[in-house]
């Protein structure tokens, strides 16, 4: 009969006569360390019920770093300090902290995190912190006053709402409240506000691992609701779970528009002016001035004081719109159309740019630019022509320089260029090929 033999690593620690080097099996361990034994894990075989292989006797046995950054075997890692928890290790390579335990006659895998977001310490103590509810499990408890009065997250959900979302600005308050009713109260709801750990927020992030812009967005709507339930005397002070998690790293879009491309828009926006004046005069303006979507389409005529246009509100907060001569040659256009909105017909029909940009787009060959690539157009434009990052950041609004500082390359690129032409000058000075 075939047998399983479970191999047991140290994540951390190892006996000091091995030096931390070679996993090793728990029958050598007991004979070599009995002074420890009483920490090795019993043969997990008829616990693990599995027959899938475990980690190949690799020479570096992964400790709290090598579990996390080195490519080590499929299979189970189990820590020796710990019975039942360990490192799971898939085929794919992805790793997981997982904690194994007896529940009711059942076995369970719990799994605690990525190690690339919680370190060896820690999900230790999360798994010592679940054994010990686990081995609990069943004996009488008694809630004490304050924890009785504790909300469920469901619950806390409008008296937090009644509260805070009046800080907010209006499209501030519909994205976040898409987040607590979509993202949130389905994951949370049923959680005591005083109970939601470390533990329950990663694996909220493993559970949304093919939405990653969704938990990027997300993650600090939960924030803002944990802190305020410390103020509210729901969580113990200092205890916001959401301090320090990661978030996911998401290549951003970048793209940029060539001149080929430019001239090819200029040409369609000059024969669709005639089919819809209005969205052709908006994406116009978007090119020009490398505005936000939403600041065009709002604009007043009493905010336009050239050369700028003071907007009272915008994503960062009041902000002076710079008005090029081509910008206002657009506004020179549409004056004859009354006071108020710049562009009514854009705010009354939520659809009327969207609709004329993928028309517009497609005959214009340019099908994978959105209009939002517009605005990294301008940035790029001018970074390209030796605006420095600082003033681009200006021209866009950009509350924070790290916001700017994407378009960093761009500007690199830019000075490798001038260096270039400035040594290719040099060298034919000098007679040499440049």
């Amino acid at each position: 009969m075939h047998t399983l033999r479970t191999k047991v690593h140290s994540l951390e620690t190892e006996c000091s006569n091995n030096n931390g080097i070679g996993p090793r099996d728990t029958t050598d361990d007991t004979a070599k360390c009995p002074k420890r034994s009483g920490h090795l894990l019993p043969d997990l075989t008829p616990l693990l019920g599995e027959s899938s292989a475990f980690a190949s006797d690799d020479k570096r046995p992964p400790d709290g770093n090598l579990a996390r950054r080195a490519a080590v075997a499929e299979g189970f890692y189990w820590d020796r300090e710990l019975p039942g928890f360990g490192l799971r290790v898939y085929p794919s390579g992805r790793k997981r902290w997982i904690v194994q335990l007896r529940q009711r006659k059942a076995t369970r895998r719990i799994t605690l995190g990525d190690p690339e977001g919680m370190s060896a310490p820690d999900a230790r103590r999360a798994a010592r912190v679940i054994l010990a509810q686990n081995a609990l499990d069943g004996l009488p408890t008694r809630q004490s006053r304050a924890e009785r009065n504790v909300p469920r997250f469901s619950a806390y959900v409008s008296e937090f709402w009644k509260d805070y979302s009046g800080h907010w600005k209006s499209s501030t308050q519909r994205r976040n409240r898409q987040a607590i009713d979509g993202t949130l109260v389905p994951y949370f709801g049923r959680r005591y506000m005083g109970t939601i750990t470390r533990v329950d927020v990663v694996a909220w992030k493993d559970s949304l691992r093919e939405r990653q812009g969704t938990f990027n967005r997300d993650l600090p709507v939960l924030a803002a609701m944990l802190g305020y339930a410390e103020k509210l005397g729901y969580r113990q002070k200092g205890s916001n779970p959401c301090r320090g998690i990661p978030r996911y790293k998401r290549q951003l879009s970048e793209r940029y528009l060539t001149p080929k491309e430019f001239r090819r828009l200029g040409t369609v926006l000059a024969d669709y002016e005639t089919v819809h004046s209005e969205a052709v005069a908006v994406i116009r303006m978007l090119i020009f001035t490398g505005a936000r979507c939403s600041e065009i389409i709002g604009l007043q005529w009493d905010w336009i004081d050239p050369p700028y246009a003071h907007l009272p509100d915008s994503k960062t907060g009041p902000k002076r719109l710079y008005l090029n001569r081509q910008a206002m040659s657009v506004l020179d256009a549409r004056k004859g159309e009354g006071g108020g909105d710049v562009f009514p017909g854009a705010i009354r029909r939520k659809n009327l740019l969207p609709k004329a940009w993928e028309t517009i787009r497609r005959r214009a060959a340019i099908p994978d630019v959105r209009v939002h690539d517009l605005r990294h157009s301008f940035a790029s434009t001018g970074i390209m022509n030796g605006v420095s990052l600082a003033r681009v950041g200006k021209l866009l609004g950009h509350a924070l320089p790290e916001t700017t500082a994407r378009y960093a390359h761009l500007a690199d690129t830019a000075i490798a260029d001038a260096a270039s032409r400035v040594s290719g000058s040099i060298a034919s000075a000098l007679g040499l090929r440049s």
